[in-house]
């Protein structure tokens, strides 16, 4: 028997700036996961990722990444993705010094 499929999200990195970016249902990439769109049906789930891959001019590594539906948007079901929702780790720059975290 096959699995239920979980709820997804497209991320990938920005191939210029580096930074994890995610998917939105009006085809824009954008560094916040609220604002990305949440699949829930795995054919369209492929499609978006397809979607994302015919785009190596903006992103590279693009996947699907679980996620789960949250107040403000999709919200990470797992740590590695709510470690790259905060940016990069070396604080001196992206992200993370923007917030005030320097």
């Amino acid at each position: 028997m096959s699995r239920k499929f979980t709820p997804k999200v497209v991320t990938a990195n920005h191939l210029l700036e580096g930074d994890a970016v995610w998917l939105t249902a009006d085809d824009q990439w954008t560094p916040h996961m609220h604002k990305a769109e949440l699949i829930e049906d795995e054919a369209h789930a492929q499609l978006r990722l397809l979607h994302a891959e015919q785009q190596p001019d903006i992103v590279v590594g693009a996947y699907l990444a679980d996620a789960r539906a949250g107040d403000n948007g999709p919200e990470p079901t797992h740590f590695r993705e709510a470690f790259r929702t905060r940016g990069p780790s070396n604080y001196a720059h992206g992200k993370q010094a923007e917030a005030g975290n320097v």
